[in-house]
């Protein structure tokens, strides 16, 4: 996960430079073309693990049923495309920090 988590981070200090313009559809289709990059080039896939539960997290935090991707679902619920970008940072680091306080939960558990 970190090197997606620091090409997120490159990404949300310079939008334009990574996805041509601030964009909740341009991220979607450059993680896209990154995993298809890794695909191709027989790296393993590590976007999806990163990913992995954001879409029920998001489909839970905005209380929906629908089969719209994370994406639409924040896009839908923004002002915009940039707005649906910078919401997108926020909603992403809620979830890794509550993954990893569910990984140490887990871990003290274990522990007992």
């Amino acid at each position: 996960m970190d090197r997606v988590y620091d090409i997120l981070q490159k990404i949300k200090h310079k939008p334009n430079v990574y996805l041509g313009r601030p964009s909740i559809m341009c991220l979607q289709a450059f993680l896209s073309g990154y995993n298809v990059a890794q695909y191709e080039s027989g790296q393993p896939l590590n976007t999806p693990y990163c990913f992995d539960g954001f879409q029920e997290w998001i489909q839970a935090k905005f209380k929906v049923d629908t089969s719209k991707s994370w994406a639409n679902i924040i896009l839908f619920y923004s002002e915009d495309e940039r707005d649906a970008l910078e919401r997108f940072f926020d909603l992403f680091e809620e979830f890794i920090q509550g993954d990893r306080q569910s990984e140490r939960e887990f871990d003290r558990r274990i522990k007992r």
